[in-house]
């Protein structure tokens, strides 16, 4: 064994110590915890969330300042007596006024849409309605801005051609189709009505009414009563900002903050502008509408805002910011429509068909709760019928050529049309004489004189063949001005709500979201594998739902009937269901979502991307969750109505028949696009033929009481509002603290 060797022998060895002992490092050691054995409870206690604090705090203070009030009865009372414990006798299941509650009539309830602004105070029985729009003063009108609607080309040779074959190929397609079920209900049907109509409105010339002779002159908005006209913000909203003349000095641009269900980007250049006007019209609203015309008023007030099923998160966290910087209302409340609809219809459990004016949205709801994966956004609504109509009658030689719906009073005498003459009852298909007063400002009266056929009716039955629709500039400018959201800890990572319906539906248009989303990093699994089969004779069948359980069970629906049978057995019906009930993406087996076109023998699996990687032991191509978003984005969700309906429920249900059968059985309409003659029934036959099978079953109702549909999610926000106990106000003291985290403790569905 070597002994200690002395620093003379290490110096003459060239081993000598050169360092001074100190570390190499001035940061401190970290030991490494024991990953088998920790444990932390951060973020897990009440008392660690400050929205849940402060209603523990809240309570603990009720319960001592309702000590001190007993206390103080019993010193001032000579007798000694003991008052009666009123509130410790109520029943359990008695809501207890909760120490903020606040007077209905000081708490204002706000519904925007993309035409119309429902506002009022809880305390009243019906709301204002204001058009959703403002009017400033610009170099151009919106008229002269855009071109003409409906879409046409003015210089072209023929009829077909100004509308574009194709369009009038599935106008002809539906005049047709039109004919032949008449025929089949047993109703009378001329061969030469079309010809009629068309030929009488060729001929027919407007009649000129004097001033003096027109009793229902309209009262044009005088642009001199502007606030102040040397300020640019200066504007007119709602009804008078319709009324503003389109030949105005000086002129005046209509801006509508709203389109399609979301925020206007296309129209807007800056979002501070965009921002600035949706709180201007509501800022004007309450002042006008609502008489709280000082801004100190507003601190006394809280406000119920309503929001869309499928929102976006920084629509929801501008309005929020809004309400509290720059209303500074005393507290601000969220709800969603659907959710908002069965509390003012009274329904526990439904299937919401709100059908608005740009947007149409597919909802169930369950026990006062939205049920997430069920709920669709299609973005077509009552606005697109009146394109529409007006279409067809032009293209029928309407004798109003020059009708175009950007200017002021022929959008006015558009919905007027509409709402008077469209149908969806065939009793009333006939030739029919109508006539209409055409009233511009600076202009005599006209009387125009027209018939119609089937337009009034093959408008709205758009809903049923959306392709009929104009949609080519509806996702124009999306996401311009405004990203998406992201997650907070994984900023590649969109944090948008998203539901399984609404993939389905969006799969059915472009089958490689289907794809993209389940092979991405989406949240979805891979998606099965199976062996290729054929298609059914009847490619929207369902199909036996051992998909959604790992145990094979038998099916109740009637086996599909062989390929090439002359009558094939109808099927339950079924567009995109669940792979299991953690999936938010709809499955790929047979029965699921259908790709356009596909022919008997063709594989579902074989029309997506990245299919020949059939074998599991090669690696499907991945996505990045932000790619994922913007190819959904930048598909269009718009489907026939009645096929929307049916994934809804199917992807609520999760494959329970018992709860498709409920929700078929208490499907409500609402919205102002659902008022048409005859909507209800004629929905309802459309899903009886669909599924058959439940024929007795399927009830298609309005709301409870014979409510105006337009009213009924404002009235349910009304509603919700004049609880007793409610947990999800938000005040602005949270909001200054947590900022827009404050949102996911307080609303009541998974934010």
């Amino acid at each position: 064994m070597v002994g200690k060797v002395s620093e003379r022998v290490l110096l003459r060895e060239g081993l000598e110590r050169t360092d001074n002992g100190m570390k190499q490092t001035s940061w401190p050691d970290v030991i490494p915890i024991n990953q088998k054995n920790y444990y932390t409870d951060y973020m897990k206690r009440d008392d660690q969330i400050l929205s849940l604090r402060l209603q523990n705090e809240a309570a603990r203070d009720r319960l001592v300042q309702t000590a001190k009030d007993r206390d103080r009865f019993l010193s001032n009372n000579a007798n000694g007596e003991v008052p009666l414990p009123l509130v410790d006798e109520q029943a359990d299941d008695v809501p207890t006024p909760s120490a903020d509650y606040q007077d209905p009539s000081k708490i204002i309830v706000i519904h925007p849409g993309s035409q119309n602004l429902r506002i009022g105070l809880a305390s009243d029985a019906l709301p204002k309605t204001v058009p959703m729009t403002l009017a400033t003063k610009f170099p151009q009108t919106e008229a002269e801005m855009n071109e003409a609607l409906p879409r046409r080309k003015f210089e072209a040779p023929s009829i077909d051609e100004e509308y574009g074959e194709e369009w009038a190929k599935k106008y002809q397609k539906m005049c047709n189709d039109l004919k032949v079920d008449m025929r089949a209900n047993k109703r009378k049907v001329l061969p030469t009505s079309k010809e009629l109509v068309v030929n009488y409105n060729r001929r027919t010339e407007p009649e000129v009414i004097p001033q003096h002779n027109d009793p229902l002159q309209i009262d044009w908005t005088d642009i001199s009563k502007l606030e102040d006209p040397n300020s640019a913000a200066s504007c007119f909203i709602g009804h008078q900002a319709l009324r503003v003349p389109d030949d105005s000095d000086p002129k005046f641009k209509l801006w509508w903050p709203l389109q399609h269900g979301w925020l206007n980007e296309d129209d807007y250049t800056t979002q501070e502008h965009l921002y600035d006007d949706f709180e201007t019209l509501l800022d004007r609203a309450i002042r006008q509408e609502l008489g709280i015309t000082r801004t100190s008023q507003w601190r006394q007030y809280s406000c119920v805002f309503v929001i869309p099923d499928l929102y976006d998160k920084k629509y929801v966290e501008q309005v929020l910011l809004s309400c509290l910087s720059w209303f500074e209302f005393k507290r601000v409340s969220f709800i969603q429509e659907s959710m908002a609809a069965t509390f003012g219809a009274g329904y526990t459990q439904a299937c919401v068909v709100d059908v608005g004016a740009q947007k149409t949205s597919i909802t169930c709801v369950e026990d006062g709760l939205v049920l997430e994966d069920s709920r669709i956004n299609l973005k077509y609504g009552g606005y697109d019928v009146t394109e529409t109509f007006l279409k067809m009658m032009l293209y029928d030689n309407f004798p109003y050529q020059d009708i175009n719906l950007r200017r002021r009073y022929d959008f006015l005498l558009a919905e007027e049309l509409k709402i008077k003459h469209c149908t969806l009852s065939q009793a009333d298909i006939s030739v029919q004489l109508y006539s209409f007063h055409l009233r511009a400002p600076n202009q005599p009266t006209r009387k125009y004189q027209f018939k119609t056929y089937d337009e009034v009716i093959l408008s709205p039955m758009g809903f049923y063949t959306p392709e009929i629709f104009d949609n080519s500039a509806k996702l124009r400018g999306r996401r311009k001005l405004i990203d998406r959201s992201y997650n907070a800890y994984d900023v590649e990572v969109p944090d948008d709500p998203t539901s399984a319906a609404q993939l389905a539906i969006l799969a059915h248009i472009q089958p490689s979201v289907m794809a993209s989303t389940t092979n991405g990093h989406a949240g979805g699994p891979p998606p099965d594998v199976s062996t290729p089969s054929k298609e059914k004779s009847q490619p929207f069948n369902f199909l036996s739902r051992a998909d959604l359980n790992g145990t094979p069970a038998t099916s109740n629906a009637p086996s599909p009937a062989p390929e090439g049978a002359n009558t094939p057995v109808p099927g339950p019906y079924i567009f995109g269901g669940l792979k299991d009930a953690g999936s938010p993406a709809p499955s790929n087996r047979n029965g699921g979502t259908p790709g356009p076109a596909n022919g008997p023998n063709s594989n579902p699996l074989a029309q997506l991307p990245g299919s020949m990687f059939a074998d599991s032991s090669f690696p499907q191509p991945r996505q990045s969750a932000k790619s994922v978003a913007q190819e959904r984005d930048a598909v269009l969700p718009v489907a026939p109505l009645d096929i929307a309906i049916m994934t809804s429920i199917q992807n609520a249900a999760k494959g329970d028949e018992k709860k498709v059968r409920d929700l078929l059985g208490s499907i409500m309409v609402i919205g102002g696009g659902a008022k048409t003659p005859q909507f209800a029934p004629f929905l309802e036959d459309r899903l009886k033929a669909l599924r058959p099978d439940l024929f007795d079953r399927i009830l298609v109702s309005r709301s409870a009481r014979d409510m105006d549909e337009q009213v009924v999610v404002w009235k349910g926000a009304s509603v919700f509002a004049k609880l007793p106990t409610n947990d999800s106000w938000i005040t602005g003291h949270e909001f200054e603290r947590l900022g827009s985290r404050v949102i996911y403790h307080k609303v009541l569905w998974n934010y």
